[in-house]
């Protein structure tokens, strides 16, 4: 059974969180993408792993997410990834870990090597999306929702299956997310530490294309990389089957840290 926490950042400010805590180990944390949880199926996965394993595990949900606090219209990249840093310090400390970032979640996993780069033993992207807002969104919408952006200052995109009501979903795109994108540009910078990273992507990912993953790892200058690219793969990935793949890339990485 899942037990969440919750952690005071401020007077108004929870983020819920899913940990398991060993002192002095390495620890796997897991970001979510973009209007995402910690429920799902991916985070279980990988909490299973590390309580089987005995190693730490720390899963977070970003303000105006899931049961955190907050609006998510008022939240941006720079505040979610302030939030991880914030939840990094105060619950893993001084802890090693590898970083799993589903989606969006490898866009906050990158802005986390700035702070934590002593401690980043790995990195493993699931359909990695960063940059997401201004390459996939903006540059893709329509005049007619770019200017309602800019003058409503939001816009409710609708996305999905028109003809199935369970394909369908609509989220809030606000313009102070799309410009505070602009200003988390992580594309462009080099990182040189010497760890495995792993990009995950599925072939038949709608939402995010594979050169993305392709890019993430351009940036890594010393790390042992590769990119495994799953047949009739989604964009989530999170199906026993696939999950099971990440897993086992997940505990080489682990054996050969150890």
């Amino acid at each position: 059974m899942k037990k969440f926490r919750y952690l005071k950042i401020s007077r108004t400010k929870k983020l819920r969180y899913l940990v398991n805590y060993y002192k002095k180990k390495l620890y796997i944390i897991f970001l979510p993408g973009f209007m995402s949880d910690i429920d799902g199926e991916k985070p279980t996965a990988f909490n299973k792993y590390a309580r089987k394993n005995k190693l730490g595990f720390l899963a977070i949900e970003y303000s105006g997410h899931g049961k955190s606090s907050g609006e998510f219209t008022k939240g941006n990249i720079s505040e979610w990834s302030k939030d991880v840093k914030n939840s990094i310090k105060k619950i893993i400390k001084k802890n090693s870990f590898i970083l799993i970032g589903s989606s969006m979640g490898a866009w906050i996993s990158l802005n986390q090597f700035e702070y934590f780069k002593n401690q980043i033993k790995g990195f493993i992207g699931i359909g990695s999306a960063p940059e997401f807002l201004e390459r996939l969104m903006w540059k893709k919408f329509p005049k007619k929702i770019k200017q309602e952006i800019i003058s409503k200052g939001i816009s409710i995109i609708k996305h999905g299956d028109p003809n199935n009501k369970k394909k369908q979903y609509e989220y809030p795109v606000t313009y102070q997310l799309i410009k505070d994108g602009r200003k988390n540009k992580v594309l462009s910078k080099k990182i040189g530490l010497r760890i495995n990273v792993t990009m995950f992507h599925g072939q038949k990912d709608e939402a995010v294309p594979v050169s993305f993953s392709r890019k993430v790892l351009t940036l890594f200058t010393k790390a042992k990389k590769e990119i495994v690219i799953i047949k009739n793969g989604d964009h989530s990935l999170s199906n026993k089957k696939n999950l099971k793949r990440i897993t086992a890339e997940l505990d080489r990485m682990v054996k050969n840290i150890f």
